[in-house]
């Protein structure tokens, strides 16, 4: 039986050749020009939510949302939130506080011109909102979002404020920061929020996760993944350096599955309504 509280589910929509660890492998002026494989893969997820009657946030790319406009109203026609994820997939932490802000004012604008929706929700690249650049919190409630999942309160090699709350916590300017999902154990916070983490480790780890995020702090879990990580025909990057080739194809054959099993053992709802941020 699943347990009573509803998590939040969240998708990046970002293609395979957007990703941070292959960036130098696709320069951001070739992107017109690489096979896209986002539609096909956001509509095999639209088909899977709908068979489990979940609903999730997509934190979508501006890019994106500009080249295939008829997919992100259906997902937005479908029931789910359409939130932003910056317009280019630029990472936070290697932008000038001007630029920051013209590109998540950009894919706002973008998003909801297609949609005809208020998007309140942002989620920073990368999780790129670091104890070096907390500036940039204030250029999202300037941009007029109403919140951001972009802290993740771990200790990793490309992101993360460990020290940061593990639940939803109110910055000064109003804005509410939700932080991606851990578990606190052994003095520390273990990444249970999905990602590359959900296919590396046995399922069982992030069931577990889960469970104890909802029943031992009794609090709604916010998971997430990407399109293309269900996507195991996707071209690969040979040259790509081992470290991040290993991050990014590593068990891709095994999300869908293992997303079934998660749809099945917990119960999900989009984050603005989970959260209920659309009221603050």
């Amino acid at each position: 039986m699943k347990a009573s509280i509803v998590n939040a589910l969240t998708i990046d929509v970002e293609d395979y050749f957007q990703v941070s660890a292959l960036a130098q492998h696709f320069p951001r002026g070739e992107w017109d020009r690489v096979p896209c494989r986002v539609e096909g893969n956001v509509e095999r997820i639209l088909e899977i939510l709908e068979e489990r009657e979940a609903l999730a946030t997509f934190f979508t790319l501006g890019w994106i949302a500009e080249r295939y406009p008829h997919l992100v109203r259906r997902i937005a026609e479908a029931g789910h939130e359409i939130a932003s994820h910056g317009y280019a997939h630029e990472r936070a932490t290697g932008q000038s506080r001007e630029c920051f802000l013209a590109d998540i004012t950009l894919a706002k604008a973008v998003l909801e011109d297609v949609v005809g929706l208020a998007v309140v929700g942002y989620r920073a690249p990368s999780f790129s909102i670091g104890a070096d650049n907390l500036w940039a919190h204030d250029c999202i409630a300037e941009a007029g979002y109403v919140y951001s999942s972009s802290v993740y309160p771990v200790k990793h090699d490309h992101y993360g404020i460990p020290d940061a709350p593990r639940f939803p916590f109110r910055l000064d300017n109003g804005l509410l920061e939700v932080p991606v999902s851990t578990t606190h154990w052994m003095g520390r916070n273990w990444p249970a929020g999905g990602g590359g983490f959900f296919r590396l480790l046995p399922y069982a780890v992030s069931r577990w996760q889960i469970d104890r995020v909802n029943r031992a702090d009794g609090r709604a879990a916010i998971f997430y993944f990407h399109p293309w990580e269900l996507d195991p025909e996707q071209p690969r990057v040979q040259d790509a350096p081992a470290k991040a080739r290993f991050r990014h194809y590593v068990n891709l054959t095994r999300t869908e599955p293992r997303l079934r099993r998660l749809l099945d053992d917990f119960e999900w709802g989009r984050a603005d309504q989970v959260f209920d941020v659309a009221a603050d």
